[in-house]
Protein backbone atom coordinates (compact mmCIF):
# COMPACT_ATOMS: atom_id res chain seq x y z
CA UNK A 1 0.00 0.00 0.00
CA UNK A 2 1.17 3.50 -1.22
CA UNK A 3 1.44 6.03 1.76
CA UNK A 4 -0.13 8.66 -0.65
CA UNK A 5 -4.33 8.72 0.45
CA UNK A 6 -6.13 9.65 3.31
CA UNK A 7 -4.38 7.19 5.68
CA UNK A 8 -0.75 8.78 5.00
CA UNK A 9 -2.42 12.53 5.69
CA UNK A 10 -4.07 10.98 9.17
CA UNK A 11 -0.45 9.24 9.75
CA UNK A 12 0.97 12.72 9.25
CA UNK A 13 -1.12 14.09 12.22
CA UNK A 14 -0.71 11.36 14.28
CA UNK A 15 3.28 11.75 15.15
CA UNK A 16 3.77 10.02 18.14
CA UNK A 17 5.86 10.54 20.79
CA UNK A 18 8.83 11.82 19.03
CA UNK A 19 11.18 14.60 18.83
CA UNK A 20 9.60 16.06 15.32
CA UNK A 21 7.05 17.35 17.43
CA UNK A 22 9.48 19.61 18.58
CA UNK A 23 11.46 20.53 15.58
CA UNK A 24 11.90 24.16 14.39
CA UNK A 25 11.90 25.68 11.33
CA UNK A 26 16.06 26.10 11.33
CA UNK A 27 18.73 23.99 9.86
CA UNK A 28 22.09 23.62 11.32
CA UNK A 29 25.11 22.97 8.83
CA UNK A 30 27.82 20.80 10.26
CA UNK A 31 31.03 20.29 8.23
CA UNK A 32 32.71 16.86 9.07
CA UNK A 33 35.97 17.86 6.90
CA UNK A 34 37.30 13.96 7.99
CA UNK A 35 38.99 10.95 5.40
CA UNK A 36 40.41 8.38 7.53
CA UNK A 37 37.67 6.13 7.25
CA UNK A 38 39.18 5.67 4.05
CA UNK A 39 42.79 5.97 2.14
CA UNK A 40 42.55 8.55 -0.74
CA UNK A 41 42.89 11.93 0.37
CA UNK A 42 41.12 14.97 -0.74
CA UNK A 43 37.53 14.05 0.78
CA UNK A 44 38.31 16.28 3.53
CA UNK A 45 37.82 19.25 1.64
CA UNK A 46 34.36 18.21 0.62
CA UNK A 47 32.15 20.39 2.85
CA UNK A 48 33.95 24.02 2.15
CA UNK A 49 33.45 22.61 -1.63
CA UNK A 50 30.04 22.48 -1.26
CA UNK A 51 29.81 25.45 0.52
CA UNK A 52 31.68 26.92 -2.25
CA UNK A 53 29.21 25.75 -4.56
CA UNK A 54 26.70 28.04 -2.97
CA UNK A 55 25.33 26.03 0.29
CA UNK A 56 26.70 28.26 2.50
CA UNK A 57 24.67 31.54 1.06
CA UNK A 58 21.52 29.83 2.68
CA UNK A 59 22.11 27.97 5.59
CA UNK A 60 24.07 28.70 8.94
CA UNK A 61 27.06 26.77 9.32
CA UNK A 62 28.86 24.73 12.34
CA UNK A 63 31.96 23.62 11.88
CA UNK A 64 34.31 20.94 13.89
CA UNK A 65 38.02 20.49 13.94
CA UNK A 66 39.24 16.74 13.96
CA UNK A 67 42.69 15.54 15.43
CA UNK A 68 44.57 13.02 13.49
CA UNK A 69 46.67 11.20 16.34
CA UNK A 70 49.91 10.13 14.40
CA UNK A 71 50.72 6.15 15.34
CA UNK A 72 46.94 5.19 15.04
CA UNK A 73 48.25 1.17 14.21
CA UNK A 74 45.74 -0.92 12.42
CA UNK A 75 43.35 -3.18 14.74
CA UNK A 76 43.28 -6.41 12.76
CA UNK A 77 42.78 -4.78 9.15
CA UNK A 78 40.97 -2.18 10.23
CA UNK A 79 42.74 0.72 9.42
CA UNK A 80 42.92 4.24 11.64
CA UNK A 81 40.40 2.70 14.09
CA UNK A 82 41.34 4.84 17.09
CA UNK A 83 41.25 8.11 14.66
CA UNK A 84 38.07 7.38 13.05
CA UNK A 85 36.22 6.16 16.44
CA UNK A 86 37.65 9.63 18.60
CA UNK A 87 36.07 11.74 15.21
CA UNK A 88 32.75 10.32 15.34
CA UNK A 89 32.56 10.62 19.07
CA UNK A 90 33.15 14.05 18.54
CA UNK A 91 30.52 14.26 15.75
CA UNK A 92 27.79 12.45 17.94
CA UNK A 93 28.22 15.03 20.29
CA UNK A 94 27.74 17.78 18.42
CA UNK A 95 25.05 16.35 15.87
CA UNK A 96 23.16 15.58 19.62
CA UNK A 97 22.93 18.78 20.45
CA UNK A 98 21.88 20.52 17.23
CA UNK A 99 18.81 18.03 16.99
CA UNK A 100 18.13 18.24 20.56
CA UNK A 101 18.14 22.43 19.81
CA UNK A 102 15.19 21.56 17.87
CA UNK A 103 17.81 22.01 14.09
CA UNK A 104 17.31 20.30 11.51
CA UNK A 105 20.92 19.30 10.81
CA UNK A 106 22.83 18.66 7.69
CA UNK A 107 26.03 17.18 7.91
CA UNK A 108 28.79 17.74 4.98
CA UNK A 109 31.45 15.02 4.89
CA UNK A 110 34.24 13.61 5.10
CA UNK A 111 33.69 9.99 4.44
CA UNK A 112 31.17 8.03 4.74
CA UNK A 113 32.37 6.46 7.93
CA UNK A 114 31.08 9.79 9.76
CA UNK A 115 27.85 8.13 9.67
CA UNK A 116 28.49 6.22 12.50
CA UNK A 117 28.36 9.46 14.65
CA UNK A 118 25.53 11.39 12.61
CA UNK A 119 23.08 8.41 12.79
CA UNK A 120 24.38 7.40 16.14
CA UNK A 121 24.13 11.21 17.70
CA UNK A 122 20.62 11.90 15.89
CA UNK A 123 19.67 8.44 17.53
CA UNK A 124 20.51 9.91 21.07
CA UNK A 125 17.50 12.55 20.50
CA UNK A 126 15.25 10.14 18.04
CA UNK A 127 15.49 6.71 19.19
CA UNK A 128 12.99 5.77 17.35
CA UNK A 129 14.58 7.31 13.96
CA UNK A 130 14.09 5.58 10.84
CA UNK A 131 17.57 5.67 7.93
CA UNK A 132 17.20 5.41 4.34
CA UNK A 133 20.24 4.97 2.74
CA UNK A 134 21.26 6.16 -0.81
CA UNK A 135 24.71 5.06 -2.12
CA UNK A 136 26.27 2.64 -4.68
CA UNK A 137 27.86 0.34 -1.99
CA UNK A 138 25.75 -1.05 1.47
CA UNK A 139 28.41 0.02 3.88
CA UNK A 140 27.23 -3.12 5.74
CA UNK A 141 30.70 -4.76 6.21
CA UNK A 142 31.80 -6.12 9.62
CA UNK A 143 35.70 -5.75 10.57
CA UNK A 144 35.57 -10.38 9.73
CA UNK A 145 33.86 -9.22 6.02
CA UNK A 146 35.35 -5.85 5.15
CA UNK A 147 38.18 -6.76 1.78
CA UNK A 148 39.31 -3.58 2.35
CA UNK A 149 39.97 -2.70 6.43
CA UNK A 150 38.33 0.89 5.88
CA UNK A 151 35.90 2.26 7.97
CA UNK A 152 33.95 3.56 5.19
CA UNK A 153 32.73 0.54 3.86
CA UNK A 154 31.42 -0.41 7.77
CA UNK A 155 29.63 2.40 9.43
CA UNK A 156 25.81 0.73 9.27
CA UNK A 157 27.81 -2.52 10.64
CA UNK A 158 28.24 -0.01 14.51
CA UNK A 159 24.59 0.40 13.90
CA UNK A 160 22.58 -2.57 13.90
CA UNK A 161 21.29 -4.28 16.97
CA UNK A 162 20.64 -7.89 14.92
CA UNK A 163 24.99 -7.72 14.35
CA UNK A 164 26.47 -6.28 17.53
CA UNK A 165 27.40 -10.16 18.30
CA UNK A 166 29.68 -9.59 14.81
CA UNK A 167 31.82 -6.70 16.17
CA UNK A 168 34.85 -7.16 17.45
CA UNK A 169 35.86 -4.77 20.16
CA UNK A 170 38.04 -2.03 18.42
CA UNK A 171 39.86 0.61 19.69
CA UNK A 172 38.57 4.35 19.56
CA UNK A 173 34.71 2.77 19.37
CA UNK A 174 34.32 1.12 23.29
CA UNK A 175 31.86 4.89 23.09
CA UNK A 176 29.39 2.98 20.20
CA UNK A 177 25.98 0.93 21.18
CA UNK A 178 23.99 -0.32 17.91
CA UNK A 179 20.65 1.74 18.06
CA UNK A 180 19.09 0.50 15.00
CA UNK A 181 16.93 -2.40 13.71
CA UNK A 182 17.45 -4.13 10.78
CA UNK A 183 13.43 -3.63 9.64
CA UNK A 184 14.20 0.42 10.51
CA UNK A 185 16.99 0.82 7.68
CA UNK A 186 16.58 0.89 3.50
CA UNK A 187 19.04 1.18 0.60
CA UNK A 188 18.54 2.61 -2.66
CA UNK A 189 20.96 2.68 -5.42
CA UNK A 190 22.93 -0.55 -4.41
CA UNK A 191 24.92 -1.45 -7.21
CA UNK A 192 28.30 -2.47 -6.16
CA UNK A 193 27.89 -5.04 -2.66
CA UNK A 194 30.76 -7.33 -1.41
CA UNK A 195 29.78 -10.85 -1.35
CA UNK A 196 29.54 -10.44 3.23
CA UNK A 197 27.40 -7.64 2.42
CA UNK A 198 24.84 -9.36 0.58
CA UNK A 199 24.59 -11.73 2.88
CA UNK A 200 23.98 -9.70 6.10
CA UNK A 201 21.30 -8.39 4.01
CA UNK A 202 19.42 -11.59 2.92
CA UNK A 203 20.02 -12.99 6.06
CA UNK A 204 18.77 -9.95 8.14
CA UNK A 205 15.99 -9.31 5.44
CA UNK A 206 16.99 -5.82 5.09
CA UNK A 207 14.63 -3.66 2.18
CA UNK A 208 17.02 -2.47 -0.46
CA UNK A 209 16.79 -1.61 -3.94
CA UNK A 210 19.45 -2.16 -6.58
CA UNK A 211 19.71 0.17 -9.58
CA UNK A 212 18.47 -2.84 -11.48
CA UNK A 213 15.13 -2.71 -9.27
CA UNK A 214 14.88 1.03 -10.02
CA UNK A 215 15.07 0.60 -13.68
CA UNK A 216 12.75 -1.98 -13.06
CA UNK A 217 10.23 -0.57 -10.70
CA UNK A 218 10.55 2.95 -11.52
CA UNK A 219 11.91 5.32 -9.22
CA UNK A 220 8.15 7.00 -8.12
CA UNK A 221 7.33 3.03 -7.04
CA UNK A 222 10.67 2.21 -5.16
CA UNK A 223 9.81 5.92 -3.16
CA UNK A 224 6.12 4.45 -1.82
CA UNK A 225 7.61 0.88 -1.22
CA UNK A 226 10.39 2.67 0.95
CA UNK A 227 8.00 5.16 2.96
CA UNK A 228 5.46 2.17 3.30
CA UNK A 229 8.07 -0.10 4.70
CA UNK A 230 9.61 2.80 7.28
CA UNK A 231 6.41 4.81 8.10
CA UNK A 232 3.64 2.63 7.57
CA UNK A 233 3.79 1.21 11.62
CA UNK A 234 4.31 4.04 12.70
CA UNK A 235 5.42 7.81 11.74
CA UNK A 236 9.00 8.85 13.30
CA UNK A 237 12.17 10.46 12.13
CA UNK A 238 13.96 10.31 9.02
CA UNK A 239 17.54 10.51 8.86
CA UNK A 240 19.11 10.38 5.30
CA UNK A 241 22.37 9.53 4.72
CA UNK A 242 23.37 10.21 0.99
CA UNK A 243 26.65 9.55 -0.31
CA UNK A 244 27.14 11.47 -3.77
CA UNK A 245 28.58 8.20 -5.56
CA UNK A 246 24.84 6.71 -5.51
CA UNK A 247 24.73 9.45 -8.52
CA UNK A 248 26.37 7.91 -11.94
CA UNK A 249 29.94 9.16 -12.19
CA UNK A 250 28.97 11.52 -15.41
CA UNK A 251 26.74 13.58 -12.70
CA UNK A 252 29.47 13.23 -9.74
CA UNK A 253 33.01 12.22 -11.17
CA UNK A 254 34.72 13.97 -7.93
CA UNK A 255 34.27 11.17 -5.60
CA UNK A 256 36.35 8.60 -4.30
CA UNK A 257 34.55 4.92 -4.77
CA UNK A 258 32.27 5.95 -8.44
CA UNK A 259 30.73 2.92 -10.29
CA UNK A 260 29.18 2.81 -13.68
CA UNK A 261 25.33 3.12 -13.62
CA UNK A 262 24.20 5.29 -10.92
CA UNK A 263 20.98 7.71 -10.16
CA UNK A 264 20.13 10.04 -12.98
CA UNK A 265 19.66 13.61 -11.84
CA UNK A 266 15.67 13.32 -12.09
CA UNK A 267 15.99 10.13 -9.87
CA UNK A 268 18.24 11.43 -7.39
CA UNK A 269 16.05 14.64 -6.21
CA UNK A 270 13.21 12.83 -6.41
CA UNK A 271 14.00 11.22 -3.78
CA UNK A 272 14.96 13.84 -2.03
CA UNK A 273 11.71 15.59 -2.73
CA UNK A 274 9.58 12.81 -1.99
CA UNK A 275 11.48 12.59 1.85
CA UNK A 276 10.69 16.63 1.84
CA UNK A 277 7.43 15.87 2.05
CA UNK A 278 6.42 13.45 4.53
CA UNK A 279 7.20 16.47 6.99
CA UNK A 280 9.50 13.68 8.90
CA UNK A 281 13.41 14.65 7.99
CA UNK A 282 15.17 15.51 10.75
CA UNK A 283 18.82 15.07 9.67
CA UNK A 284 21.10 14.06 7.10
CA UNK A 285 24.14 13.70 5.67
CA UNK A 286 25.89 14.34 2.73
CA UNK A 287 29.18 12.72 2.10
CA UNK A 288 32.21 11.46 -0.26
CA UNK A 289 32.60 14.62 -2.20
CA UNK A 290 36.00 14.93 -2.93
CA UNK A 291 37.34 17.71 -5.08
CA UNK A 292 40.98 16.43 -5.04
CA UNK A 293 40.09 13.29 -7.10
CA UNK A 294 38.04 15.63 -9.78
CA UNK A 295 39.91 15.82 -13.47
CA UNK A 296 39.27 19.18 -13.65
CA UNK A 297 37.79 22.30 -12.44
CA UNK A 298 34.63 21.32 -13.72
CA UNK A 299 34.04 17.95 -12.56
CA UNK A 300 34.21 19.35 -9.52
CA UNK A 301 32.38 22.24 -9.52
CA UNK A 302 29.69 19.99 -11.16
CA UNK A 303 29.92 17.45 -7.70
CA UNK A 304 29.42 20.38 -5.79
CA UNK A 305 26.75 21.69 -7.11
CA UNK A 306 24.94 18.23 -7.32
CA UNK A 307 25.37 18.05 -3.62
CA UNK A 308 24.16 21.47 -3.07
CA UNK A 309 20.94 20.47 -4.88
CA UNK A 310 20.72 17.20 -3.02
CA UNK A 311 20.82 19.25 0.07
CA UNK A 312 18.48 22.01 -1.48
CA UNK A 313 15.92 19.58 -2.21
CA UNK A 314 15.74 17.54 1.05
CA UNK A 315 14.94 20.47 2.83
CA UNK A 316 12.15 22.07 0.30
CA UNK A 317 13.58 23.27 -3.05
CA UNK A 318 11.37 22.27 -5.23
CA UNK A 319 11.94 22.06 -9.11
CA UNK A 320 8.89 23.93 -10.56
CA UNK A 321 10.94 27.04 -9.12
CA UNK A 322 11.56 29.11 -5.65
CA UNK A 323 8.89 31.05 -4.96
CA UNK A 324 7.14 32.91 -1.77
CA UNK A 325 3.82 32.02 -0.63
CA UNK A 326 1.21 34.27 -1.92
CA UNK A 327 -2.31 34.72 -0.37
CA UNK A 328 -4.07 35.99 -3.76
CA UNK A 329 -2.98 37.70 -7.20
CA UNK A 330 -3.30 41.67 -6.92
CA UNK A 331 -6.40 43.39 -8.69
CA UNK A 332 -6.45 45.82 -11.35
CA UNK A 333 -8.42 48.22 -9.25
CA UNK A 334 -6.20 47.91 -5.80
CA UNK A 335 -3.06 48.80 -8.17
CA UNK A 336 -5.35 52.01 -9.28
CA UNK A 337 -5.84 53.11 -5.83
CA UNK A 338 -2.35 52.64 -5.13
CA UNK A 339 -1.45 55.07 -8.23
CA UNK A 340 -4.50 57.53 -6.81
CA UNK A 341 -2.65 58.12 -3.43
Amino acid sequence: MALRGPLFRLLRTQLGHTCQQSRAQSVAVLGAPFSKGQKRRGVEHGPKAIRDAGLIDRLSALDLNFQHLEKDEPYMDVKFPRTVGGANKMLSGAVSRAVGAGHTLVMLGGDHSLAIGSVGGHAQQCPDLCLIWVDAHADINTPMTSPSGNLHGQPVAFMLKELQDKMPDIPGFTWTKPFLSSRDLVYIGLRDVDPGEHHILKNLGIQYFTMRDIDRLGIQRVMEVTLDHLLSRKQRPIHLSFDIDAFDPSLAPATGTPVNGGLTYREGIYITEEIHNTGLLSAMDLVEVNPVLGANREAVAATAALAVDVIASSLGQTREGAHAAIDEIPSVKDDTEQLCL
